[in-house]
């Protein structure tokens, strides 16, 4: 192979070979540099005709491209990348319109082959000999790009790009709330988002780009006007042509040299409009028209019947309008009888025997709801409400994020359906199938109760609410004020079934964290944490064990949320002991900041009644067993003695307005919570060791 190259200045300067162009013109980046930095050329140094014929059609080819791609793409966001395409062709054009100049201003006088021979085709052809004819033709063009197609279409992009932008906090609202439901993943509303920020992006991007072609029209009419003013004075002036001889040559080049830049202007300017009036319309360009303009048989007979009508006026040519009459009225006939025979066909489907349904495997049977809201027909409304206001479901989606930030806890999705054997007004709540709550609601009305729990004294329908099981009274919706007046409580349907929801929840935590979930969580855990659990998981504790531990916590309803502190702990007892609940001893310790903080009162202590030295000594000498097996032995009668005392003294202090906890010694304190909680579930019990040193404390009383 011969090896060109030039020496200059004892340096070697080595030309690409075809292999290297070939090579980099593969590269897009490359190619597409290469193409802007062609164009850049083009507006500063001149051009040979024989070249500028080769542009220009690249020019009216790339321009149909464009359209094409326009007319056939599914969505807008397909061709994401138009504003991009629309200012390098753009460029383009005023590109060849600056080359076109210099050649017509400088060698117009030598004939209408001075700028090649593609703008020789369209001045000819156009103007017919007539160079008044072109230029007519030419501002016609230039009027219907600039003020029909370019104006319209840039309204549209710019009403498109406000809407969209207004629309998206709410998109996003909506795809928060589905992703909180459950009802997608985190990739599903992922991809949502990005769709989103896409849609807002190209709007944005084609109200801007829609003033290229708003320039290219104005530039064009300026462009062909120079050139006919500057033809006849080089022409008349310089050349000493005669003032007719020049006004035809220079003006046959100069309406060419439009022509071939404003038709694919145009060609641009209708691909845009296309584009940015598609944002509602899905699929093919062809395909919408054709479905939504033959949708309704009538409007094209009624069109073929106003042909057929026009086609008798006198002086009207009959043969044109009498065929397009014959044609709608065919096309019209046709669409009927299929749409008939569509009608029909779906009569005969509903009222045909439904086909036995395939028979389910048995495993579909075993498949189980975690959670499950049955209603009766009369609360249907509250999640298919005529408004469009889904009450329940969307207090479900709150409800879902307000659990996972306060207990750290992921809650199930929950399925609501119909069932047509309960009350019109009742529901019941079923957690893994079994029923844990039920209820009578009243979805047009509003339930009113006493915050210092007694009767309302208002007239409806008196009741007992069905959470805490406190007096209530349902009222019309005109009393709803004068309720709220006189201090009462007032609450909707979709709230108390919601709060019912809450604290069935609340009671089952421990039940629905499954193994799977308790994976979830560890996965998700920062890299930092993550280190942890490859230290415990499986050499020290199963998964199984770590989900025990938070089961235990989560049945005293403490949060999970810090769960790198949890595993810490954890971390910390898996040494010493395997059962579970001498872990959750030994976790409650490190989470002491964290139980102070939830169980402090308003006024900013944390409100206790502690237990006597008597009681502590009665229990420790009750403790029996050594290490993970001890157990408590204490007499009956002396474990309802305790259990007496501790409803009095809690229901003394719930009417002094106060909600203590009951402080222990950490070595009796499973036990003492082990007796609570048969009685008064939702009564704290702390140990000493939990207290945080900066706690400030407040003793209510003791037992």
């Amino acid at each position: 192979m011969t090896d060109t190259s030039v020496s200059a200045g004892g340096a070697g300067f080595r030309l690409p070979s075809f292999g290297q162009m070939a090579t980099a013109a593969r590269r897009g980046d490359l190619a597409l540099a290469i193409g802007v930095l062609t164009i850049l050329v083009v507006l500063i140094l001149p051009l040979p005709p024989l070249l500028l014929d080769l542009f220009l059609a690249l020019s009216i080819i790339f321009s149909v491209l464009i359209l094409m791609t326009a007319l056939f793409i599914q969505t807008p966001l397909e061709f994401s990348s138009f504003p991009t395409v629309l200012l390098i062709s753009t460029m383009l054009r005023l590109a060849l319109n600056l080359a076109s100049t210099r050649l017509i201003l400088a060698h117009g006088h030598e004939g209408t082959d001075a700028a090649g021979h593609v703008i020789q085709a369209f001045g000819n052809f156009v103007m017919a000999g007539n160079f008044v004819i072109g230029i007519i033709v030419f501002a016609i063009l230039v009027l219907v790009n600039f003020v029909v197609i370019t104006k319209g279409s840039g309204r549209i992009a710019e009403v498109a790009a406000r809407f969209t932008l207004d629309a998206m906090p709410g998109k996003q609202m909506a795809i928060d709330a589905d992703l909180s439901a459950g009802l997608i993943d985190e990739n599903e509303a992922r991809r949502r988002r990005k769709t989103l920020e896409d849609e807002s992006s190209f709007f944005g991007a084609m109200d801007g780009a829609s003033k290229f072609v708003k320039g290219d029209a104005i530039a064009g009419l300026l462009i062909v006007f120079i050139n006919v003013i500057g033809g006849l004075i080089i022409g008349v002036a310089q050349q000493g042509m005669p003032f007719g001889e020049a006004a035809r040559a220079f003006t046959i080049l100069t309406v060419g040299d439009g022509l071939v830049s404003q038709i694919p202007a145009l060609i641009v300017s209708t691909a845009a409009g296309l584009l940015v009036s598609k944002a509602g319309v899905t699929g093919a360009a062809d395909e919408a028209l054709m479905k939504q303009l033959s949708s309704y048989p009538k409007a094209l007979g009624m069109s073929s019947a106003v042909m057929a009508v026009m086609s008798l006026l006198p002086g009207i040519p009959m043969i044109p309008f009498l065929g397009l009459a014959v044609g709608a009225g065919t096309l019209a006939w046709v669409m009927d009888k299929r749409h008939k025979a569509s009608r029909a066909a779906e009569q005969l489907e509903k009222a045909a025997p439904a086909a036995a349904p395939a028979e389910e495997p048995i495993s579909a049977s075993l498949k189980m709801d975690d959670l499950k809201i049955e209603l009766g027909y009369g609360l249907l409304s509250l999640v298919n409400s005529p408004d469009g206001a889904d009450r329940l479901t969307e207090q479900i989606k709150a409800l879902r994020r307000s659990v996972a930030g306060e207990m750290g806890f992921v809650m199930p999705a929950v399925r609501i359906l119909d069932n047509m054997q309960l009350e019109p007004n009742a529901y019941v709540i079923r957690v893994k199938e079994v029923e844990s709550g039920t209820g009578k609601v009243w979805p047009d009305q509003w339930m009113v109760m006493d915050p210092q729990g007694g009767q309302v004294n208002l007239p409806g329908i008196h009741t007992v609410e069905p959470t805490f099981g406190l007096p209530a009274t349902w009222v019309e919706a005109d009393r709803r004020e004068e309720a709220s007046l006189r201090g009462y409580t007032v609450v909707d349907a979709a709230t108390v079934v919601s709060t019912h929801l809450t604290e069935i929840l609340k009671t089952n935590m421990p039940d629905l964290l499954s193994y799977a979930e308790v994976q979830k969580l560890l996965k998700e855990l920062p890299k930092d944490q993550a280190e942890l659990v490859k230290d415990l998981v499986p050499a020290q504790i199963s998964i199984t064990g770590i989900q025990r531990v938070l089961q235990l916590l989560l049945a005293e309803r403490v949060s999970i949320r810090d769960l790198g502190t949890v595993l810490e702990g954890v971390a910390e007892a898996v040494g010493s002991t395997r059962n579970p609940q001498a872990m959750v001893e030994v976790v409650r310790v490190r989470l002491g900041r964290q139980l102070c903080a939830q169980y402090t009162s308003p006024a900013g202590y944390l409100p206790l009644i502690s237990l006597s030295p008597r009681w502590e000594q009665a229990f420790a000498e009750s403790i029996i067993g050594e290490r993970d097996d001890r157990h408590l032995a204490m007499q009956p009668s002396r474990l309802q003695e305790f259990v007496t005392l501790v409803r009095d003294r809690f229901e003394d202090a719930a009417r002094q307005g106060e909600f203590p906890v009951l402080l222990t010694s950490p070595a009796s304190r499973p036990f003492i919570r082990s007796i609570v909680e048969r009685f008064r579930a939702q009564t704290p019990v702390m140990s000493q060791a939990e207290v945080h040193p900066r706690a400030r404390l407040k003793t209510i009383s003791s037992i």
